[in-house]
């Protein structure tokens, strides 16, 4: 039998696995089964299957170009060696083409397709030499080919076509290796094994990995340094400002706005939220070394009972995530446009859930990671046009706070406060600042 480089072999299996399921590319690519391959090979593998799922709907035209009966259905198998190998003839340039025909070929005969093997073979040798990108020159626009036109028509009403033109870039490019660091030492720590990192372009906590291999460190298996996209870590410094005593976090988990919740108020009282059973397990793990501070619940936050409990609450809502398609560029594959009404029912839900938490004078800070106003403005406007005694406070003092005590650059602050649209909310595009797409909301209850 042929033999298949762990890396391909890694890109295969987990895009089959995304083919058949919801996984997340973000979550796989750090599963246990990447992290111990070789530097390289994780390299590789994590090119193969972002680079596949950005560009899938130029790679499925491409290569339906060469089927005899172009609307034939693909076994999945065979659907992600075609894929992977077109993939790699038209926009990787350092593989060989042998390599990536072989393989590809080799990749759908173990799967079980011998007879189809042959098809493989024969449609990446005619894909090889094409272009991946569409016939206009300018990058922004193959980028917005590279999405659903529902998706851009969307963008381009909301953020014209210049603003839909950099959504669509974004979306192509591999997003900034972010940390955040638990101090100066641990930073130190990570130099010394080698990576070289860069001032964060908004935190003071903040770090740009430029280099080196951050997953085989100590300060990473302890949690003095985790993955956090700036943005994210924004909207954790944003809710903990003040010096709240009682915080709730209603949708808590991965945990890494909890955890910035814990650093800023170290006297306070957290309780962590989740609605997942194992989503739960993962946090209390992640969160376990902070003891009784943060109570980790199994709690559905659209239906909590709590009232004038807190003196904040994080509503950090489950949403499309179409501000994050460069690190999770699946969605634009699955997001439909009926799943937005269904998600901002949800999120409304949670929004008043939330304020019936929070205390008389205490605050909801609203967020996702959406560019979508069903999910954002629409759902603040709905709520407040049901609930009495709640307003949308600007982020601009906030932001100055923490401009102030040191948590936020100037330069970041200032970049941050033209982000401030008029009506009080926080948007970020993904790309101007270097982070993904968040929106933010403040809401402070009377």
């Amino acid at each position: 039998m042929a033999s298949v480089s762990p890396a391909r072999r890694a890109a295969f299996d987990i895009l089959l696995e995304m083919e058949r399921g919801r996984a997340h590319s973000d979550d796989l690519l750090r599963a246990r089964r990447v992290e111990k391959l070789s530097v390289t090979d994780r390299n590789l593998a994590t090119a193969l299957v972002l680079g596949v799922l950005r560009w899938q709907i130029q790679l499925d035209g491409k290569i339906r170009e060469q089927l005899d009966r172009p609307k034939a259905k693909l076994d999945p198998e065979v659907l992600i060696a075609l894929r992977m190998g077109a993939f790699q003839l038209l926009g990787m340039d350092r593989v060989p083409a042998h390599a990536a025909i072989d393989e590809s070929v080799e990749l759908a005969k173990q799967a079980g397709h011998k007879f189809a093997s042959r098809m493989v073979n024969a449609v990446l040798r005619k894909v090889a030499g094409m272009r991946l990108d569409s016939d206009e020159s300018s990058v922004q626009a193959t980028g917005l080919a590279a999405h659903p036109g529902w998706m851009v028509e969307r963008w381009k009403e909301f953020y014209g076509e210049e603003g839909a033109r950099a959504i669509g870039a974004h979306g192509q490019e591999q997003p900034a290796s972010v940390v955040r660091i638990e101090n100066e030492e641990a930073g130190a720590e990570l130099a010394n094994a080698g990576v070289v990192l860069q001032r964060g372009e908004l935190l003071a906590a903040a770090r740009i990995v430029a280099a080196g291999d951050v997953t085989t460190t100590a300060a990473l298996r302890t949690g003095r340094v985790r993955w956090q996209d700036e943005g994210s870590q924004l909207v954790g410094e944003l809710a903990g400002a003040g010096q709240p005593h009682r915080v709730l976090d209603a949708c808590a988990a991965p945990g890494g706005k909890t955890m910035i919740l814990a650093e800023r108020n170290p006297e306070a009282r957290i309780v962590a939220c989740e609605s997942s059973a194992p989503r739960l397990s993962q946090l209390q793990k992640r969160l376990a070394h902070w003891g009784d501070r943060i109570e980790c619940r199994l709690a559905d936050a659209s239906a909590l009972t709590e009232k004038n409990a807190y003196d904040v609450v994080l509503a950090d809502v489950p949403c499309s995530g179409t501000g994050t398609l460069g690190r999770n560029p699946e969605i634009r594959h699955r997001l439909r446009p009926e799943d937005l009404p269904r998600q901002a029912e949800r999120q409304r839900a949670i929004v008043a859930a939330a304020i019936r938490a929070a205390r008389p004078g205490g605050s909801v800070v609203y967020s996702t990671c959406s560019l979508e106003p069903e999910e954002n403005e629409d759902v603040v406007t709905g709520v407040l046009g049901d609930t009495a005694g709640v307003h949308v406070a600007s982020m601009k003092e906030r932001v100055e706070e923490l401009r102030s005590s040191g948590i936020l650059t100037a330069s970041g602050s200032d970049a941050i406060l033209r982000c401030i649209t008029p009506e009080g909310f926080l948007r970020l595009l993904p790309g101007p600042l270097g982070t993904d797409g968040f929106f933010v909301a403040l809401l402070a209850k009377e």
